[in-house]
């Protein structure tokens, strides 16, 4: 009986080639584009949670209120809080430390080779009891016994040392011998755990200075995880370690609170304010499992769509079985084989497509998923989207065309139980609604990217690369020594002829995440009142090499004379309430007093999401290298950077950034989103195309006696192309004023997102409508115009 079902299927399939061409091209681009945004999904939603124990694994959350309306988040807390906490609280059964080298390199000399490493940490002798790692060679229990040790993953070692064995392999940082101790594996990429190199925390502690800053209540520089015993109440413990808090720290102010954040929550925090894991956005995910299910449904309404057209045709085939004995169950069962066969079908196909484009799917989206022919999750996900199109390709049809009464059918009765085919008509609908959302969605993204690219800043990025002075390499010189170091390197980069301009300031001025709080002081401060600023140090060339626009007062004149002065941007004037003349009055910023010399004009020192905030900028210099380079010079200018910062820094690797490429790398994500929605708009519209085709070219075959009567009496061929399209743009102009609110009302949700974003303005929504329908036109009138120009003397003789 099966081997008949399938058999009678492949002659149905084989007899209806268009039909099933159409049919097996659109659900394979449909599954293909499914599969991939599963994958994607799935990778993001299992972050870290293939942990042992991860439900009992939690991360100590600092949150400290800052004043009425302002509260930082910070992952990080007190080095001796976790001391206290595996002694004083019982739910408590091991505690470890993390702290990552995130805002300098870890340079490493392996004989004459000088090796950069940006992901690397410090881990206590506790955290390998919570976090399980596969040793490839060595052993843990050796990384413990001498603190100058290490720790590489199993990529690590083959790019530091290539085919030898990494154990045992000395490795210098500064005037320490570091020794290979171990390689393990690395870590899956859905961990959030992405560290190249693991040194003992004991080696940072053998510095008298971190060791007694570790000591110090008021020091946040260490990320504490905590394994509780199960069952365990996370508001007990939170409340616990607060008491801790509140027993030892002398100066408590009552403004701090402690927050325990599972582990496999972490991927998707956004709320921190800075963090040393790479995270993810749960809105973009909740999109793509949308948008997968809306691809999916889109190709399967082409399947469910030309079945039930040809329902009419097929309809004495159906009535002849059942008269000689078929019953519905039978029927039934051929149909759903037929969907079956063209599922498989499609499969190959899209695991043929899955194949070429997996490849750059993981380049583009920067994720190494496992190949969907040897990973289990994979032809999971495979299998489901296989068993879903199936069921939803099958199920209608099969119940439709197995339900004829053959009597009605000989009888010339109307197969359905409605007219005009409105079933199909809002099926169609739907396709077209979804495309034309993804089409405004589409547009939005570009527009809003397009604005981020083209918005002033409010300081010239253009040719300036950056990079950071190596404070490491001075530690424990005065203040004097390290200005001269300074001065001296500045003053040997502006003789280099291919550089047009130096300046000093702070890190990381494109995204600029250092605040400060409750150091600060002005004439009439409330004493409840102790907002942040962003505290920027700056020497006396910034102004001019960045273009800062000066609103009231100076810059920073050079020497010493403006070494404790201040300017203050817009909003931190709006913000403190200075009564004018605002120039000359007493200032007080991180302990040193001084007088406000100057207001510049806001501008973006944060990505776009967020609005500007109160800056203070101060000029005492800062920790990075701006340079700006001639036209037509900025390999000389690198180069050059590269031959003084070798001759002071030898030890150290050199790392430098454009700020163009730094500001563009804040939008990545977004960037990605545009590229993905676009093109799945575009196989959305394709596979809705098809169906279009398919249904076009149906209506045509249908009709076709028709157009030859109306053509031999005298119409043209525009009025037949016309009798063909109309119904078909109809559907369209009825899915766009649908799609429309829809539309608004989710890429409104998402620019909220955005401080600073374009507007919705109604010529986007008519864009996106009239784009879904000049396709429709194309797609519908191809069909048409062919059967306009036949000649009717065949389609009249034909019975």
């Amino acid at each position: 009986m099966i081997k008949n079902y399938f058999k009678i299927a492949w002659r149905n399939i084989l007899r209806h080639k268009l039909i099933t061409a159409i049919n097996i091209a659109g659900l394979s681009i449909g599954m293909t584009a499914t599969v991939l945004i599963v994958l994607w999904v799935q990778n993001e939603l299992s972050f870290d949670k293939g942990q042992p124990d991860a439900e009992n694994i939690y991360r100590v959350t600092s949150d400290l209120s800052i004043s009425k309306t302002e509260t930082w988040i910070w992952q990080t807390s007190q080095y001796i809080l976790g001391d206290h906490a595996i002694k004083e609280i019982p739910e408590v059964e091991i505690v470890t430390r993390l702290k990552p080298k995130k805002y300098d390199i870890l340079n490493m000399r392996y004989g004459e080779n000088l090796i950069s490493e940006k992901a690397a940490a410090y881990v206590d002798d506790q955290w390998f009891k919570i976090f399980h790692y596969d040793v490839v060679s060595g052993s843990i229990e050796s990384f413990f016994k001498n603190p100058f040790s290490l720790i590489l993953t199993q990529s690590t070692a083959k790019k530091y040392f290539g085919a030898q064995d990494a154990i045992g392999k000395v490795l210098r940082v500064d005037t320490v011998n570091y020794q290979v101790q171990a390689v393990v594996k690395d870590n899956p990429v859905n961990s959030s755990f992405q560290f190249n190199v693991l040194v003992p925390l004991a080696a940072a502690l053998t510095d008298p200075r971190t060791k007694n800053n570790a000591l110090i209540w008021n020091n946040y520089d260490y990320i504490t995880f905590l394994k509780l015993k199960p069952g365990s109440d996370i508001k007990k413990v939170s409340d616990k370690l607060l008491q801790i808090l509140k027993t030892n720290r002398k100066d408590f102010d009552g403004k701090s609170r402690y927050r325990l954040v599972n582990i496999r929550d972490m991927h998707f925090e956004n709320d921190l304010q800075s963090s040393a894991f790479n995270h993810g956005s749960r809105m973009m995910v909740n999109i793509f499992i949308v948008l997968a299910g809306l691809l999916l449904i889109t190709a399967c309404i082409n399947y469910v769509n030309l079945t039930t057209a040809r329902a009419s045709v097929r309809s004495k085939e159906v009535s002849i079985r059942k008269i000689v004995g078929a019953d519905r169950v039978h029927l039934f069962s051929q149909f759903m084989y037929e969907s079956l066969v063209v599922s498989l079908l499609a499969l190959v196909l899209c695991i043929l497509m899955i194949q070429l484009s997996l490849p750059w799917f993981k380049s583009f989206t920067n994720e190494e998923f496992e190949a969907p022919l040897i990973s289990v999750t994979s032809w999971a996900i495979i299998g489901a989207t296989l068993l879903i199109s199936f069921l939803l390709n099958g199920l209608y049809p099969a119940a439709l065309l197995s339900s004829f009464n053959p009597m009605n059918v000989f009888r010339g009765k109307s197969l359905l139980r409605f007219k005009d085919t409105g079933l199909r008509r809002a099926l169609v609908v739907i396709q077209f609604t979804i495309s034309v959302i993804l089409i405004v969605g589409t547009l939005v993204i570009s527009f809003q990217l397009r604005y981020i690219e083209k918005i002033d800043l409010g300081y010239d990025r253009s040719q300036v690369f950056s990079f950071n002075f190596p404070w490491w390499k001075i530690k424990g010189m005065d203040f004097k020594k390290s200005d001269v170091v300074l001065q001296t390197v500045k003053n040997e980069l502006k003789r280099q002829s291919a550089i047009a301009d130096i300046s000093m300031a702070s890190a990381d001025l494109v995204d600029f995440g250092s605040m400060s709080s409750g150091s600060f002081d002005w004439a009439g401060r409330p004493k409840d009142f102790e907002p942040s600023f962003a505290p920027l140090n700056a020497d006396h060339d910034f102004q001019r090499m960045m273009r800062l626009k000066i609103k009231e007062g100076r810059w920073f004149n050079t020497g010493n004379a403006d070494r404790h002065n201040v300017l203050l941007n817009e909003t931190a004037v709006q913000l403190i309430h200075l009564p004018n003349p605002l120039i000359g009055q007493r200032f007080v910023h991180q302990g040193d007093t001084g007088v406000i010399i100057g207001v510049v004009k806001d501008f973006h020192y944060r990505n776009l999401h967020e609005k500007i905030g109160p800056m203070v900028i101060s000029a005492n210099g800062g920790n990075g290298f701006y340079i700006k380079t001639r036209p037509g010079n900025v390999t000389a200018a690198i180069t050059a950077a590269q031959e003084v910062w070798n001759k002071f820094f030898p030890d150290a690797a050199f790392e430098y950034t454009f700020l163009d490429g730094k500001y563009n790398s804040l939008y990545k994500k977004e960037q990605q989103s545009s590229v993905l929605i676009s093109l799945f708009a575009g196989i959305a519209i394709l596979v809705s195309a098809l169906g279009l085709l398919g249904l076009a070219a149906f209506a045509a075959e249908q009709k076709i006696k028709e157009i030859g009567i109306r053509k031999v009496l005298g119409a043209r061929v525009r009025h037949v192309v016309s009798l063909l399209t109309i119904d078909f743009l109809k559907m369209v102009v009825i899915a766009s004023m649908i799609a429309f609110p829809i539309a608004w009302w989710a890429m409104n949700k998402w620019l909220q997102g955005f401080a600073y974003r374009i507007s919705l303005s109604w010529w986007i929504f008519l864009l996106a409508g009239s784009t879904a329908l000049l396709i429709a036109i194309i797609t519908v009138s191809t069909q048409a115009i062919k059967a306009a120009i036949a000649n009717p003397v065949k389609s009249l003789r034909s019975e």
